[in-house]
């Protein structure tokens, strides 16, 4: 039984030898076949070629499935960003729509009062930030001009686009701006187009609340908010942003200017109007009671 056991193993070995060396020489006469050129031989590869290749569409299948499954992938990926950029572009265009629509009332309003006289006392000076408070509970910036180029307390500073903040210290070279985020700021403004009137108060985030509203019935999300002048906070019409509403459903304003990315400021000169000492005097002569209550203070 032992000697049996052996030769099984051996006798395995050598028809498995075999069966290799049968395959090489098939391999190598294939290849020689296929080298030859004769006429017989092509007719003989063409037939070859004809019965086999039809019968081989079962392996070719998956490879097949394979490739259209990534060319698939491939055009869903490229609408799929096509999609997202076309949704970048529906949310820029609405913004543009909103801002026509303000100008177009804006621009109705203004050929209505086309006898209005502009303040050409407004100009700006221009500087660059050199560095903010970094502070959750003082929104402030340095920029690098100051008395010395004529700046003074309480001037607006602007971004380019919308209200900043307000000028509030100085040194000879450099100013602090106060932002309207500031939980310090209050600022009163109007909302365009029903030229309601509020109180724009920073709370630390960019999209404070509206207060003392005086309708709430006749403003929606997409107003434009306006620096009203009163007070003689402000010079009117710098623009600060559009009504939002919050989570907490309050009436809030998304600023127009970039917090984010601030670097250069414009100051804006202002002179605010005198105050009306007497008024009296502009309705008529001078009333004796009011001189003789004047005379006696």
């Amino acid at each position: 039984m032992g000697k049996r056991d052996e030769e099984q193993p051996v006798f395995g070995r050598t028809l498995g030898r075999i069966g290799f060396g049968i395959f090489l020489v098939f391999l190598l006469a294939v290849f020689f076949v296929w080298r030859i050129d004769n006429p017989r031989a092509e007719r003989f590869r063409a037939a070859v070629i004809d019965k086999v290749v039809p019968n081989m569409d079962w392996a070719m299948a998956p490879v097949t499935k394979l490739a259209l499954m990534i060319q698939d992938f491939q055009a869903y990926d490229r609408v799929y960003q096509q999609n997202q950029e076309l949704r970048r572009e529906l949310q820029q265009m609405k913004a543009w729509r909103e801002a026509a629509l303000q100008l177009e009332q804006e621009n109705a309003r203004l050929l209505d009062l086309n006898n209005v006289k502009l303040n050409a006392r407004q100009s700006y000076l221009s500087g660059e930030v050199i560095t903010d408070s970094g502070s959750p509970f003082r929104q402030s910036a340095i920029i690098n001009i100051g008395s010395r180029d004529g700046v003074q307390e309480g001037w607006a500073a602007m971004d380019g686009l919308g209200l900043v903040g307000r000028i509030a210290g100085l040194g000879n070279n450099t100013a602090r701006v106060i932002f309207v985020t500031d939980n310090n700021s209050s600022i009163p403004v109007v909302i365009k187009p029903s030229d309601q009137k509020a109180i724009l108060r920073g709370d630390n985030t960019l999209r404070p609340p509206l207060l003392f509203i005086e309708s709430i019935d006749q403003i929606k999300p997409g107003d434009r908010v306006f620096s009203s002048g009163d007070g003689g906070v402000f010079p009117s019409g710098l623009l600060v942003g559009q009504v939002t509403l919050g989570a907490d459903g309050a009436l809030r304003t998304k600023l127009s200017a970039d917090f984010r990315r601030l670097k250069f400021l414009r100051v804006v000169r202002h002179k605010p109007t005198a105050p009306i000492a007497v008024p009296d005097r502009l309705i008529g002569p001078v009333m004796p009671g009011s001189m003789a209550g004047k005379t006696d203070g």
